[in-house]
């Protein structure tokens, strides 16, 4: 007996047939490279941040322009400003490229196999992370978590990354954001230096010490609370690493101003001392932040659970009244 044959499908409509001809003709990279343009208002450095050579995105506004029928950007030698067309355009451009971005992280978020993809400070993922990761792989055996380490702020719809946990005043627009853990700036020692110098309260006591100090965290930070004033010391020891600073300090090379949650794990197993009753509260702070469409993921969502409720039980640092993250609920 003969296999039937497949169906047809039917032919598009005209409606369709005009509808997929505008899809072909619309110039969707130009407009990423309008935006770029009207942002740094410099062909130059609109091409630099995208990647492309200056002539390739001149020929890409070029070629909008001649689409649209209007001129987008004056141009005088190499000073650029937006037309009156083009500064109406923008808002709706941008809003577009939003939406367009948020559907496709909503279709991703429809694909929930594969591993969660994590990104975060390498000094987080060593001191704080780290030593809880086990709690979280007993609890999801199921789930391959691949951690990603860096400073920049990562694109979530290019690099295929779920979540990340970032530090700074939680101000991500068009992200879901939730703290995780205040931060506190302390001064550390080996328990035997503490012994020796004492406690320290101000820039009198610290002339006692050997002082390390980080290049994002200088003592001027904590001398003068809003990280006024003068950088001080101007020398002594001073690392760009945060984990470095910490595994010297352990060593007994001098005292360190670090970050509570990168040290309270050598404070509580008795390997590091805090050498001052007056921590100091930091401007920055930690976040678990992800494109809203993603929690929608089981893998997202149950990582986000863990992690909160990590962060729940993590105690402040000696001398502080306040909670070290947010209350439940």
């Amino acid at each position: 007996m003969p296999e039937p044959r497949p169906r047809r499908a039917p032919p598009p409509t005209p409606a369709r047939r005009r509808a997929g001809a505008a899809i072909r003709r619309l110039p969707l990279g130009s407009l990423r490279v309008f935006v770029a343009v009207a942002e740094h208002l410099s062909f130059t450095r609109a091409a630099d941040a995208l990647g492309v050579t200056t002539s390739a995105a001149s020929m890409q506004i070029q070629t909008l322009e001649d689409y649209l029928g209007v001129a987008l950007f004056r141009r005088q030698g190499r000073q650029v400003e937006l037309t009156a067309d083009g500064a109406a355009l923008l808002p709706k451009v941008r809003q577009g490229l939003a939406d367009l971005e948020g559907a496709l992280d909503e279709t991703r978020a429809e694909r929930g196999a594969g591993p969660l993809k994590v990104t975060m400070l390498a000094s987080f993922l060593a001191q704080w992370l780290m030593p809880r990761l086990p709690s979280f792989s007993d609890s999801h055996p199921r789930i391959d978590l691949h951690i990603h380490t860096g400073t920049e702020l990562v694109d979530f719809a290019r690099s295929g990354t779920h979540a990340a946990i970032r530090f700074g005043a939680g101000q991500w627009p068009h992200l879901h954001v939730e703290k995780l853990l205040d931060e506190w700036l302390v001064p550390v020692c080996r328990p035997s230096l503490l012994k020796k110098h004492g406690a320290v309260h101000g820039a009198e006591d610290l002339k006692r010490y050997r002082l390390m100090h980080s290049t994002s965290e200088p003592w001027s930070t904590w001398l003068f609370d809003d990280g006024g004033g003068e950088r001080w010391p101007s020398s002594g020891i001073a690392f760009d690493d945060s984990v470095a600073i910490i595994r010297a300090t352990e060593a007994g090379q001098g005292l360190a101003l670090a970050r509570w949650s990168l040290v309270a794990d050598e404070v509580r197993d008795g390997r590091l001392a805090v050498a001052s009753p007056r921590p100091l509260k930091f401007f920055r702070s930690y976040y678990f932040v992800c494109p809203a469409g993603l929690l929608r993921l089981d893998k997202v969502d149950a990582f986000r659970r863990w992690i909160v409720d990590a962060a729940r039980s993590y105690p402040p640092p000696p001398g502080t009244a306040s909670p070290a993250h947010p209350p439940k609920g």
